[in-house]
C-alpha cells in the first residue's frame, strides 16, 4: 500500500471511531412523559357576532368597538395574545383611458393584545364600511389558564 491509501484508511477509521463515540448516551438521562392535551373547541366573538357570519352594515359598525373574545364549550374565556385584522373594502381603479373599474383592496395589521381595535381603524371602518365588504380576524392566538397556546377559529364578518 502506498502512503496515500494508508492515510485515507487511517482518516476513515479515525472519523468512524470519533462519530461512534459522539453518540454514546448518558445512563443518568431521565425521560419525562408529557400528558396528551386535546385542545377544546373554541369560538370567536366580536360583540354579539359569533364565528364567521353575515351582518348588516349598521350592526358591523356597532360591534367593531368591542374587543375580540374567545370562549370554549364550557363558556371559559381565553386570553387573546395576538391576532391579525383585515378589512376587505370595495373601491375603483381608473385606467389611463378614463375607464373606471370596480376592485377590492385589503388592509391588515397584527395586534398583540385583547383590546379593541385602535381608534384609526374604528374611525375608518365606521366612515367607509359598505355592503359586500369584510371584516376579518385571523391567526388568532390564545392562551389558557395553564399557559398553553392555541389557535382560535377565524372570524369573518361579511356586510349585507
Amino acid at each position: 500500500m502506498n502512503a496515500k491509501s494508508i492515510f485515507l484508511l487511517s482518516l476513515t477509521l479515525f472519523c468512524t471511531c470519533f462519530a461512534a463515540q459522539a453518540q454514546v448516551t448518558d445512563a443518568n438521562t431521565k425521560t419525562t412523559t408529557v400528558k396528551k392535551f386535546k385542545p377544546p373547541k373554541l369560538y370567536s366573538y366580536l360583540g354579539i357576532l359569533k364565528d364567521s357570519t353575515g351582518a348588516p352594515v349598521d350592526q358591523a359598525k356597532a360591534v367593531i368597538i368591542n374587543p375580540l373574545r374567545i370562549t370554549d364549550d364550557k363558556n371559559i374565556e381565553y386570553t387573546v395574545t395576538s391576532y391579525q385584522f383585515g378589512y376587505k373594502r370595495s373601491g375603483v381603479v381608473e385606467s389611463d383611458d378614463g375607464r373606471v373599474t370596480p376592485t377590492m383592496s385589503f388592509s391588515s395589521q397584527q395586534f398583540y393584545n385583547n383590546k379593541p381595535l385602535p381608534d384609526i381603524w374604528i374611525k375608518t371602518i365606521r366612515e367607509q364600511l359598505k355592503p359586500g365588504e369584510e371584516l376579518y380576524f385571523f391567526d388568532i392566538m390564545v392562551k389558557d389558564s395553564q399557559g398553553r397556546y392555541m389557535f382560535a377559529p377565524e372570524l369573518k364578518i361579511t356586510t349585507k
